[in-house]
């Protein structure tokens, strides 16, 4: 068969989406992606584009559409041919909705049909993960599929035993917990190497430093995925999004915010948020990590 999968924005989606390419192991899978998240995905497993207008002439027998953004829905729809889809299609007026089979997923996102609001609540009170919904939609069961990460990474000029991804997107500040620069320097008074992961030109380097380091520390980020493709113990904090549809592959220690559901997807800088989860809870689960 040939299949499309469409997941092109938020690097750490594409990663996570990247265990659907256990699903397929015979068949010719393409993946439309944007220009810097191609390096994330193995050129050995899928055919990667960036542009639909370079989308090969042949028929799909399955689209696979994981994105919201109705300009590009449309635009690829009007240019490929297919036999069956799951997850968003166009509809008129230049707006999109989304397949039956993928409504678990999509009624929690921002074309859910039942609005912002709602799917934020049901995000809340969801507990399966990503996979397992996308699976279960697909027609499979999550037998706990990994990340599938480029075999190739390039050498890193960073090494030690903790690289801590702080950073947080514009988006939702409040992810950033506050006392990473505390951890920092209370491992490294324990004898630890410790580095703060530096902004790169490519998507590559940033993954060549975590596979540089023992242990992984961020917030529910790019790092977070690169560390579970990665195979890298890891912690992770959670402040403001839902940690339960994140895959922790028996590897990663999720530290939730006891002040989670008051701040569920603001996008404020609030400092209460930020401070909620204590510094000798994120420093205890990093000793965990690092001694076992």
């Amino acid at each position: 068969m040939k299949i499309l999968i469409i997941k092109y924005g938020a690097s750490g989606d594409v990663v996570r989406t990247s265990s659907l390419l256990h699903l397929w192991p015979n068949d010719e899978i393409f993946w439309l992606t944007s220009s810097a998240n191609q390096a994330l995905l193995d050129r050995n497993k899928v055919r990667v584009f960036t542009e639909v207008v370079a989308l090969p002439d042949v028929q799909f027998e399955l689209v696979v559409a994981l994105e919201d953004d109705a300009l590009l829905i449309h635009e690829i729809y009007s240019q490929i041919r297919y036999k069956e889809v799951f997850g968003a299609i166009p509809i008129p007026d230049g707006k999109i909705s989304y397949t039956s089979n993928g409504a678990s997923w999509f009624d929690m996102s921002l074309i859910s049909k039942y609005g912002l609001q709602r799917a934020d609540q049901l995000k809340l009170i969801n507990r399966r993960s990503y996979q397992d919904h996308i699976f279960s939609g697909l027609g499979f069961i999550f037998s706990g599929e990994e990340y599938v990460l480029p075999s190739q990474i390039p050498a890193s000029p960073l090494g030690g035993d903790v690289a801590i991804g702080a950073e947080a997107g514009d988006r939702w500040p409040i992810k950033r917990w506050a006392y990473y620069a505390e951890l920092k320097s209370e491992l490294e008074k324990l004898g630890y190497q410790v580095n703060f992961l530096p902004k790169r030109n490519t998507l590559m380097e940033h993954v060549a430093d975590i596979a540089a380091h023992r242990v992984v520390v961020s917030n529910d980020s790019l790092p977070m995925h690169v560390a579970l493709g990665l195979k890298k113990p890891s912690v992770a904090f959670f402040t403001c999004t839902p940690p339960w549809e994140i895959e922790d592959y028996g590897r990663m220690t999720k530290v939730v915010s006891p002040l989670l559901e008051k701040y569920f997807y603001s996008r404020e800088r609030i400092r209460e948020g930020m401070t909620a989860i204590p510094f000798a809870v994120g420093l205890e689960a990093t000793l965990h990590k690092l001694k076992n």
